[in-house]
């Protein structure tokens, strides 16, 4: 059992001002000095990431490469399945999201994805060595964690404390849009550096060398889509449920990883095998089997999407909206209330004081 009052407020339930003894707002001048130096902190600390990240992505080609119209006509190019995954994931959603919040985590996804640049890089040396192990153990221990969470980190920064992000269904969407900037930026760098070594080492024309590894990078994005959508649902489970916020966030990201990992350590040996089984050519059997795979966790991602639909539409929430005033509440049998009166009150005030000695026996939880 966990609550988020102390049980003296809620014992006493508005009848006595227990400021500074059980609650607490900045009423004094020194105490809304307080309150702003820690806003300004927190925001200043929230910059600090996105700054920190740019340099990053700036040192490691990122910029460079969006700033080049070719190859940022590319990754454009390269990004439209994502986009139109990502789409879909909006239109499912039940509520209205705005486009500046939506753009804006967009390109916190793309700036973020350096921090996932140099961690991958970083801690590669650690699983080197293993042998055949090597491969499986970098994608499922690192790249898979460190990219789904830097990933989520782009939604934490933004959407995630605004009363625009209002249903679970909404960390989905903003984790695909998370996803969505991740892959444009992830395959901008790839077509800047694989355009570089093809004209160098190949002689071959930028048309030639750009058209290949923009059909390649545009078929690996959707599952970025894919992934971050599933840990930014579960996010929204967090956000809506405080009291195992930690354990829902890590099961969101273990879930993502896990996925990433897999289409990573399999997608040298999937395509072989379907080659090996229907006959298609080495482009075709790996079209196909990103298709299936993909497929298959799309078609997941979409069941968890429509049931959470289903359930928004069936218990009436957009009814209730529309039909209940702002500062009243409706009961479960549709009656609107503002509250329980002092007659109420004073029934249960044994009940209230009982229940409020009783939250002293149990933790938060958090």
């Amino acid at each position: 059992m966990s609550s988020d009052r102390d049980p003296v407020e809620a014992a006493a339930d508005g009848a006595r001002d227990l400021h500074g003894i059980a609650t607490w707002a900045p009423r004094s001048a020194a105490d809304r000095a307080l309150a702003l130096a820690y806003a300004v902190l927190h925001a200043g600390a929230r910059i600090g990431v996105v700054v920190a990240a740019f340099s990053i992505l700036a040192s490691i080609g990122g910029v460079a490469a969006v700033a080049d119209p070719r190859t940022a006509a590319l990754a454009v190019l390269s990004a439209v399945p994502a986009v139109g995954l990502a789409a879909y994931v909006w239109y499912t959603d039940v509520t209205t999201e705005p486009l500046w919040l939506l753009v804006g985590t967009f390109l916190l996804g793309a700036i973020t994805a350096a921090f996932a640049a140099r961690l991958n890089s970083g801690l590669e040396p650690y699983v080197a060595g293993l042998g055949t192990l090597t491969p499986v153990l970098f994608y499922f221990l690192i790249v898979g964690p460190v990219e789904e969470t830097v990933k989520l980190l782009a939604v934490r920064l933004l959407p995630y404390g605004s009363d625009h992000f209002s249903t679970v269904l909404d960390g989905a969407v903003y984790g695909a849009m998370a996803g969505m900037g991740f892959a444009f930026i992830e395959n901008a760098i790839y077509i800047r550096r694989s355009l570089a070594v093809a004209e160098l080492e190949m002689g071959l024309s930028m048309v030639a060398a750009g058209s290949a590894i923009t059909a390649t990078r545009a078929i690996a994005g959707p599952g970025h889509v894919i992934y971050s959508a599933f840990a930014g649902y579960y996010l929204g489970l967090a956000k809506f449920t405080p009291e195992h916020r930690g354990p829902l966030v890590l099961k969101g990201v273990l879930i993502a990883a896990f996925v990433h990992g897999l289409y990573n350590a399999t997608i040298g040996l999937g395509p072989a095998i379907v080659g090996a089984v229907t006959g298609l050519s080495g482009l075709g059997s790996f079209l196909l089997y990103v298709a299936v795979f993909d497929g298959v966790w799309g078609l997941l991602l979409f069941r968890k999407l429509e049931r959470y639909r289903a359930a928004y539409h069936a218990v009436g929430v957009e009814d209730n909206r529309r039909s209940t005033p702002p500062g009243q509440t409706r009961s479960d049998d549709g009656e609107e209330s503002r509250g329980p009166s002092s007659a109420d009150r004073t029934q249960s005030d044994d009940v209230d004081a009982a229940a409020a000695r009783s939250r002293f026996q149990f933790g938060n939880g958090e």
